[in-house]
Order: structure tokens, then sequence, then C-alpha cells
């Protein structure tokens, strides 16, 4: 952009143009992201945290609450580019068990827009379109009855769906999930079905809210900051992390491209 306005100051050209001339260079960048990828290896199996909404609503002076709302807006975006990308698995870190400390009023609206997109599965035609299994993952019995309800109903709605899988993890947890897992073997011990020395890494597994579903290949967290914060703690042993500053509502599909181009440069060896 500075290049092509060398010669001319910026200040005097009309915005309407500006935002027409970034609209064709992204345009192109697209296009050349996407040549860098597409017969490139995707990740089976894509971690996402959601992070960024709150910050993302104070920077344009609103509540934060605004911020969920736009942060679930992009959601329908973001699976489409995923799909579009043919990765299997997505697994959406959308409110962790500490969450519910926030504010009562945050918390609610955060609940209200679950409820209403969990409803709105049911007629999304892209979900249908594209066969995607609903499973929400988490202590779900935390969560409101309505807001349970409609988990309850997209799932069911989707359950014989294969192409593809949406992972939704709310009221969720990394520690609470391996705690549950344990307790759930305690229990099978407990009942003489297992014995303690049964007990390994793929039993554990099978007693984790992912069971059957493959670790995610990548864990792409957005708003800069860089660390799990307790997302998949045992399944991203060995994922790949990406980073990136974008607050989650802003987030563009050259954004999503990127971490993708970032994933498939890189060497796993998976500890080999």
């Amino acid at each position: 952009m500075q290049r092509l306005f060398r010669y001319i100051p910026v200040s005097r050209l009309p915005l309407s143009f500006i935002d027409k001339v970034r609209g064709i260079l992204s345009s192109v960048y697209e296009k050349i992201l996407w040549r860098q990828i597409k017969d490139g290896n995707m990740p089976h199996h894509l971690g996402v945290i959601l992070d960024g909404n709150r910050r993302f609503a104070r920077q344009h002076g609103w509540d934060v609450w605004v911020g969920h709302k736009y942060g679930a807006e992009k959601v329908r975006d973001f699976l489409e580019w995923c799909w579009e990308s043919n990765i299997k698995v997505v697994t959406l870190y959308a409110f962790s068990t500490e969450n519910f400390q926030r504010s009562r009023r945050e918390v609610d609206e955060i609940m209200r827009l679950a409820e209403e997109k969990f409803e709105q599965i049911l007629k999304e035609a892209r979900i249908h379109k594209y066969k995607v299994r609903i499973k929400a993952i988490g202590r779900i019995n935390l969560l409101p009855p309505r807001v349970q309800e409609a988990i309850r109903r997209a799932e069911e709605a989707t359950k014989d769906y294969d192409q593809y899988l949406l992972n939704i993890a709310i009221g969720y947890g990394g520690r609470a999930e391996i705690v549950d897992a344990i307790r759930k073997i305690a229990e099978e011990v407990k009942a003489g079905k297992i014995d303690v020395k049964d007990i390994d890494e793929q039993l554990i597994e099978k007693h984790l809210y992912t069971a059957g579903v493959p670790d995610p290949s990548l864990i792409i967290r957005t708003s800069g900051e860089e660390r799990l914060s307790g997302f998949l703690l045992w399944q991203s042993a060995y994922s790949e992390l990406y980073f990136c500053d974008v607050y989650w509502p802003a987030m563009r599909k050259i954004d999503f491209w990127r971490a993708l181009r970032t994933y498939q440069m890189r060497e796993r060896r998976f500890g080999k």
C-alpha cells in the first residue's frame, strides 16, 4: 500500500478509493495464499481458542457482551472455511469452567447466545449440507437447563451425520476433563469391571470427552495470548500451536490460511 501511494499523499485520497484498493489487494492475497496451501497437508483435527471477544468490544467502545455476539457470528464464517479446506474435526473452546466467575450479566448473555446458536443448528443449511455432527463437551450439567435442552436437540438432529464433526467445548476445563475421566475409571475399578493394572493411556483416552476422536493436529489461539488456558490438556501433547494477534471477531480468511500455511511448513516428529 505504501509503495502504491509513494508519490501521492494518502490524506488526499478518498476513503472509498483506499477501501476499494485494500479490498482488491486482499482478494489477490487470498488467492495467492490458497494456491500455496490447497494441495498441502491439512490438519485432520483443528482446535480453536476463541479469544479476544471482550477486548474487541472495548476497542469499539461497546459493552463486553456485544463482543461475544460478534464472536458467535464469526463462528459461522470460520466453520465454512474449515469445511472448504476439508478439515474433518473442529473443536471450538467457547466457554470454560472458569468463565462462570465472570459477571452475572456477561454469563447470562453468553448462555443466551449459546442457546440461540444451538437452536439455529436445527435449521442451518450448511450443517446439513456438510453432514456435520454436533457434540458439546464439558460439564454440561453446569449449564442452564434451557441451554442443555438446546444442546440435546442439536446433537439429536445431527447424530447420524458422519462427514464432519464439530465439538463445542462449553462449561469445559482440561483439568476437569481429566478428573472426570479418573472418576469414571475409579467407579469401574470399584465395581470390579477393570483391574488397577489395566489402567494405561489408552484406557484414560477412552474416558475423555473426546473419546474416539484423534488428537488435534493444530491448535489456533487468537488475540495474541500465548497459552492453552486448560484447552485439551491431555490431547494437545503433540499438537502444533499457532498464536495470532487478531481478536476472534475480527479474524479473516487470510489469518486462517496463514495459520494453515505455517502448519504445513512444520515438521511433526511426535517426540521422535
